[in-house]
């Protein structure tokens, strides 16, 4: 079956390659049973390939590396420091993020640099939220590990299914956000206030009720193309690629779980 990924179906065009095979016992005669035996197929060596263990053990190792930043900052880092680790890490995040997805690069200390920042951002944020409401950042990591765990087990029991037509509508909505909160967010920086889409309003509420449910559905393109590239047989080191992408949609279902909480919390 044909990948429904463009970048995955790309990848696999690109690497190609003769694959290495393992030698089998020849054919011959059995005489206790008087049966003749076939040589057998010759199997594929698969240790350069990407699977889905291995996939598992990049993405935690990213996450972390994510954490301990994280724990780091919101443990150690000066008030005064807090804005500016703030904006610096969601700056220097958004950026090495375009570039890790747009040049699809594997390169593991790249993607750990850039664990390490979204770590420093995701510690910032939390100080400033917890500073207002105690409490919040272990409510929104449950509540995200809990989202996390719950598509996981919807995806392996085949209720949600990730058909072509899903992964486009979800892929375009996720699009469609990101587009929609960086505006939202150069408004707030020009003109210093919320816009309607995050001053805890109706509005607002509704809008956060949206990110985190394609946020979560996000989980579920991922799955789909982890499975695509190990069908695909994929080289190993583009496991790296999809372990940074659950990690962005950990990170963006986290932020919107502590914005959305926030709505509902005393200050």
């Amino acid at each position: 079956m044909k990948s429904s990924n463009p970048v995955l179906a790309r990848i696999g065009a690109a690497t190609q390659q003769q694959p290495r095979y393992q030698a089998y016992p020849g054919h011959g005669y059995d005489a206790s049973t008087g049966v003749m035996y076939e040589p057998r197929v010759a199997q594929p060596v698969t240790s350069d390939v990407m699977t889905i263990d291995d996939v598992v053990i990049k993405t935690v190792s990213l996450l972390g590396a994510t954490v301990l930043s994280a724990a780091v900052t919101f443990g150690l880092l000066p008030d005064a420091l807090l804005r500016p680790a703030w904006i610096g890490g969601a700056i220097l995040g958004l950026i090495l993020g375009l570039i890790i997805s747009f040049a699809g690069l594997t390169n593991p200390p790249l993607l750990f640099t850039y664990a390490l920042v979204e770590g420093v951002f995701l510690g910032a944020v939390s100080r400033f939220y917890e500073t207002f409401y105690d409490g919040i950042v272990l409510q929104a990591v449950i509540a995200t590990l809990g989202t996390f765990f719950a598509m996981a087990a919807l995806y392996k029991a085949r209720i949600i299914r990730a058909t072509p037509r899903f992964m486009k509508v979800v892929i375009g909505m996720a699009l469609g956000l990101m587009a929609v909160m960086l505006v939202n967010l150069l408004i707030t920086l020009f003109t210093g206030s919320a816009t309607i889409l995050r001053d805890g309003g109706p509005i607002a509420i509704i809008f956060s009720l949206v990110c985190i449910t394609v946020a979560a559905l996000m989980f579920v393109v991922s799955f789909r193309q982890i499975e695509d590239g190990v069908a695909a047989r994929l080289p190993r080191k583009y496991g790296w690629l999809s372990a940074f992408g659950i990690l962005v949609e950990i990170v963006w279902l986290y932020l919107e779980m502590l914005r959305f909480i926030s709505y509902f919390s005393e200050d």
